[in-house]
C-alpha cells in the first residue's frame, strides 16, 4: 500500500466519522468539549492491536489513556517521562478512580528483552524497557492454554505484575490508595481469544475477569 492510499484509508475514515459517527454522538461529543471527567486511567502498551474502546465497550471521554511499548510504568530518579506525568495529572487533576496496567499477549516488547539483540540498532527502545527488567522476577507459572508461546506469556503477565508494583510505586496513586479513593488493577489482554485476565493480589495468580 502506497503512501499516498494509507493516507486516504483514514481520509475516508474520517469521512464516515463525520457523515454516520459524530453525527449520532453529537450532544455527547458537545458535553465533552469543554472538560473531561474519565473514571479510568488505562497505562497500556503501544501495540496497534490493543484497541481499549473497542475491546471494553467505552466511550469517548471514559478512559484517560497512557500508552508505551511494554505498557511500562517507570520509577526512576531521573527527569520526567510522560508516563509518569499522565498517572500524576489523572490521579491529582481528573481524580479518576481506578488505574489499569494492561499488557497483552505477543508482546513485541517483551520478546525484545529475552533477545536484547534485537534492539541493537534501537537504542532508545533498548534503554526504555530496562525498565521492564523485573518482569523476569515475577514470572507466573506456564499456562498449557498458551501453547508455544507458554514461556512470553508467563513472562509478560511477569511484566504487568511489575508495572503493578511500579504503579503502587507512584507517590499520587500511594497517597490516593491509601486515602481510599482510587483502586488499581493489573490486566493480561489475550488478542487471539479477546479474553482478558486480571491479576488477584491476594492469590498471587492472574484469573479471568469474564467467567
Amino acid at each position: 500500500m502506497s503512501g499516498g492510499v494509507q493516507m486516504q484509508k483514514l481520509i475516508e475514515g474520517h469521512k464516515r466519522f463525520l457523515a454516520e459517527v459524530f453525527p449520532a454522538k453529537k450532544s455527547h461529543f458537545h458535553l465533552l468539549a469543554e472538560s473531561q471527567a474519565p473514571a479510568w486511567l488505562f497505562i497500556t502498551c503501544a501495540d496497534s492491536r490493543v484497541v481499549p474502546d473497542l475491546i471494553l465497550g467505552t466511550e469517548p471521554g471514559d478512559l484517560f489513556i497512557a500508552r508505551s511499548i511494554g505498557n511500562v510504568v517507570p520509577v526512576t530518579n531521573l527527569d520526567v517521562d510522560g508516563v509518569t506525568a499522565t498517572i500524576e495529572y489523572s490521579v491529582e487533576a481528573l481524580k479518576v478512580q481506578h488505574a489499569i496496567v494492561c499488557g497483552h499477549s505477543d508482546c513485541g516488547a517483551m520478546k525484545a528483552a529475552l533477545d536484547r539483540k534485537s534492539l541493537a540498532n534501537l537504542p532508545q527502545a533498548r534503554r526504555w524497557l530496562d525498565h521492564v527488567e523485573a518482569a523476569f522476577a515475577h514470572r507466573q507459572p506456564l499456562n498449557p492454554a498458551d501453547g508455544e508461546s507458554a514461556e512470553l506469556a508467563s513472562l509478560i503477565r511477569g511484566n504487568v505484575v511489575a508495572q503493578l508494583k511500579n504503579l503502587h510505586a507512584q507517590p499520587p496513586v500511594a497517597r490516593a490508595v491509601t486515602e481510599g479513593r482510587l483502586t488499581v488493577h493489573g490486566w493480561y489482554y489475550d488478542i487471539l481469544t479477546g479474553r482478558i485476565e486480571e491479576y488477584d493480589e491476594e492469590l498471587k495468580k492472574f484469573v479471568a475477569l469474564v467467567e
